[in-house]
């Protein structure tokens, strides 16, 4: 039930009804007038939690837009680098939806509490004065009309009509005033119904439009958070790939630590005891010491592996030469002696082991018998890229492209691998192999098949895509736009010899039919670059660092897939040879020396021995020969001729690809056109004009190998002429 009416016609009445509807509306306007107080109360409250809670999550973004995530590697993936995009991403959604919050909050103060107060004040408060006036009134007016009634009748008329006028303006007054009450609390009741509701109105019309700016903000942040999702998935699956990698040569360095050793550019390196005379005596410190055999330097860095910090300064010194220490001449254990030619007297070193010591004095050429410790990893397999093996291959996609193509996890999923290295033997069998019209019989299943194309292709004697241009692809992988990647991997893969070529070709078409039905058997570009990386792809040392870059061998893979027909079909942009470069400099002033930033990464490779130098060094006599008797105008099918045959069952001989002038010999002198500066050890710096001695070719593709001031080093083919 609601209030009852207060009827204006009842205030002259002045009835205990009237008194008890009056007392009821009161009470109303008592209550409405505590809970506008307590409703201020808790939206002071209310506003100073979301003030509170905006400077939290301005924090928050801030510590986000702090932070910067650092990848293991020299380059980041596209998704790596979204990733770490993300949390400035994450830092401006916040700040925008606080900067919106803000504007809320100082609205509010406007629109909500202002009003309400000022309702309270005015209207609540002008009627409470009105009761007060009201009550007085009634006081009054009570108070004479009990007193006008004690008067005697005797009293005079006069006097009796004098009390009767004064009654009656008291009456008039306290009915005046009884209307204006009324009016007052009716006018209050009626007010509350809209000047009370209003301002919470306008409050949650601010938040319905800070929470509709947070939804618009969600959807411009919708592509980001797609994209973003991706490259979470992409890297996960990364992780996991990588991590079992990284497991599995953890146990291999746990096994045979030396099998393993990553390739350095130091002849030997370790930790090594070295005895220094004190005033007190003498003392043992700890090094980590390095040595080169071409320069003889021996580099000894005192530190303390439990600080983590250097004791001194580095010293370096000249091999003379390297003597065992006799066990009866020293206390200590593993000791030989050091004679420098920019040293006086014998530096005595401790080393960690027997089999330690007997590394360094190697090493050092020390008395010790040489014992050779490299070991050639290159795996030895049956498999070759001849007919035989590309008929395999050939079997293996028609099979899979005429019975499997849309097969849920295609060359992810692995087959049993007793029934492929029974699937391989039969496709490998002399008698069969080399037979073209055969088909795989149906009996195989179709992951079994694919598990022997991947099986097959990590059996050659080397990736697909070979040891000497594997730095060299993941370097491509790692420039900073995608149109750079795909010219310079364009490069590189006409570079291949020409049967790794035409296999890759053979592979990629494949691969990008396999692409092209990625809705039905879920393998896209980006799956199949996680499974074929490492297989075409694999680096020569099995280390942390090369299994970092498997997500780049990925990214090549994906890049061969995607861009197949340009790749394979057209004729990358082909350098300047010497003689052209040297020409055209002549003819135009402004002609600019390649930048050696450009320069494939130099590949170290172990010392070979004497049998195995000759060996080589005749190979590149002959190569040298059959370039002299070729034509200047095709050396690109020159070079492309010269690459030794892959079926060679010695893995020592590298693929030489020679693409000099004509007029070149083996061992001439050359004179440097621009300057350099070298970005490897490997490499010599030098000015404009240096002349080198002793150049011939290298087996890093685009180099030369000569000699500077009797040091031996890598020289860009295209900064030299010969003289």
């Amino acid at each position: 039930m609601g209030l009852p009416a207060l009827e204006f016609s009842d205030c002259c009445l002045d009835s205990p009804h009237f008194r008890e509807t009056l007392k009821s509306h009161e009470a109303e306007l008592d209550k409405t007038n505590k809970f506008i107080k307590e409703l201020l109360k808790d939206s002071k409250t209310l506003i100073t939690a979301l003030k509170n809670l905006s400077s939290a999550k301005r924090k928050f973004a801030d510590s986000l837009n702090e932070f910067k995530f650092q990848c293991i590697g020299d380059a980041e993936t596209d998704d790596e680098m979204c990733i770490a995009r993300s949390l400035q991403e994450f830092a401006t959604v916040l700040r925008n939806l606080e900067d919106e919050r803000i504007r809320m909050i100082e609205n509010a103060s406007e629109v909500l509490i202002t009003p309400l107060e000022k309702f309270r004040k005015e209207q609540i408060g002008a009627a409470k004065e009105a009761k007060k006036k009201y009550d007085k009134e009634t006081e009054k007016y009570c108070g004479i009309l009990d007193k006008h009634l004690n008067l005697s009748s005797k009293k005079k008329e006069s006097q009796l009509q004098e009390a009767d006028s004064q009654v009656d303006l008291v009456r008039q007054h306290f009915y005046e005033v009884s209307l204006g009450y009324v009016f007052k609390v009716q006018e209050v009741q009626e007010r509350k119904m809209f000047e009370f509701v209003e301002p919470l109105l306008a409050f949650l019309q601010g938040l319905f439009t800070f929470y509709h700016h947070g939804y618009e903000l969600a959807k411009d942040f919708g592509d980001f958070k797609t994209q973003l999702t991706i490259s979470i998935q992409n890297t996960r699956n990364r992780f996991e790939g990588t991590r079992s990698e990284v497991e599995s040569l953890m146990k291999k360095m746990k096994e045979n630590p030396l099998e393993h050793k990553t390739i350095s550019p130091y002849t030997m390196e370790g930790y090594l005891y070295v005895q220094e005379k004190r005033h007190f005596g003498t003392s043992w410190v700890k090094h980590y010491c390095t040595y080169q055999r071409d320069s003889k330097q021996i580099t000894m860095i005192p530190f303390d592996q439990k600080s983590g910090a250097k004791g001194g300064e580095d010293e370096s010194v000249t091999l003379k030469s390297c003597t065992r220490r006799k066990t009866d001449s020293i206390e200590k254990r593993f000791c030989f002696d050091v004679e420098a030619v920019d040293r006086p007297g014998v530096i005595t070193m401790q080393a960690l082991s027997e089999e330690d010591r007997r590394l360094w004095m190697e090493a050092m050429d020390g008395r010790e018998p040489v014992y050779n410790s490299n070991k050639d990893s290159q795996s030895e397999g049956t498999a070759q890229l001849d007919s035989i093996g590309f008929n395999i291959i050939r079997k293996c996609i028609h099979a899979v492209e005429t019975r499997g193509i849309n097969e849920q996890g295609l060359y992810r999923i692995v087959g049993v691998n007793s029934r492929v290295q029974k699937l391989l033997s039969v496709l490998m069998d002399p008698k069969t192999a080399s037979e073209t019209d055969t088909d795989v019989c149906a009996e195989w299943e179709i992951k079994t098949i694919t598990s022997a194309l991947k099986t097959y292709l990590r059996m050659l004697p080397g990736p697909l895509m070979m040891y000497q241009f594997q730095r060299s692809f993941i370097k491509a992988a790692k420039l900073e736009n995608q149109e750079s990647r795909v010219s310079e991997i364009h490069s590189l893969v006409h570079r291949l010899p020409e049967k790794n070529r035409q296999m890759l070709q053979l592979l990629m078409n494949h691969l990008a039919n396999v692409a092209n039905n990625h809705k039905q058997n879920l393998m896209t570009v980006a799956n199949l670059g996680v499974v074929f990386g490492p297989t075409l792809l694999r680096p020569q040392e099995e280390t942390v660092a090369a299994i970092m870059d498997i997500k780049f061998q990925n990214i090549v893979i994906e890049i061969l897939i995607e861009n197949h027909e340009k790749i394979f079909n057209t004729v990358p942009d082909v350098p300047l040879t010497n003689a052209q470069l040297h020409l055209s400099r002549k003819k135009s002033s402004d002609s600019k020396p390649p930048s050696c930033s450009e320069r494939p990464l130099t590949l170290f490779h172990a010392v070979q021995s004497t049998e195995k130098q000759e060996q080589r060094n005749s190979i590149i006599n002959s190569s040298l020969e059959s370039v002299t008797s070729s034509n200047t105008n095709s050396i690109l099918n020159s070079s492309s001729s010269l690459q030794p045959n892959m079926n060679s069952s010695d893995p020592d001989l590298d693929v030489l690809k020679p693409t000099r002038p004509n007029s070149l010999t083996p061992f001439r002198k050359a004179k440097a056109l621009y300057a350099c500066k070298a970005e490897h050890d490997s490499e010599l710096s030098f000015s404009a004009g240096t002349i080198f001695d002793n150049v011939h070719p290298s087996q890093e593709p685009g180099w030369l190998e000569g000699t500077l001031n009797g040091k031996t080093g890598l020289i860009p083919e295209n900064y030299v002429e010969f003289l």
